[in-house]
């Protein structure tokens, strides 16, 4: 399985958003990958409200983004600008990209 880690929206409607992150990650696993979300992780511990607590979150999701073989970027509910910020910070680290709608 490659490694992916998955760029959806999360701030806003919580719960669609999470509800849509699961499908992203059935999709995921469905085309044999090993999905990561860090949002969907992250925000069980810390506070995502805290800008400490949403800095924190969003630079060990990103620390972990080094190990993925791309990044895949769910793009039906538009980019957030959580998402737009970590597609930056993919982009400037040279990773792989790849937008898709379920």
């Amino acid at each position: 399985m490659i490694k992916v880690i998955i760029e959806s929206p999360y701030a806003g409607d919580i719960k669609a958003n999470t509800e849509y992150l699961h499908r992203c990650v059935i999709d995921c696993l469905v085309r044999g990958e090993s999905p990561y979300a860090s949002h969907g992780f992250f925000t069980q511990f810390l506070d995502d409200d805290k800008p400490d607590d949403r800095a924190l979150g969003i630079k060990a999701g990103l620390a972990w983004a080094e190990a993925a073989d791309k990044v895949v970027v769910y793009v039906d509910n538009g980019i957030s600008k959580g998402m737009r910020y970590g597609i930056e910070a993919h982009e400037k680290a040279g990773r792989r990209i790849e937008y898709r709608t379920l």
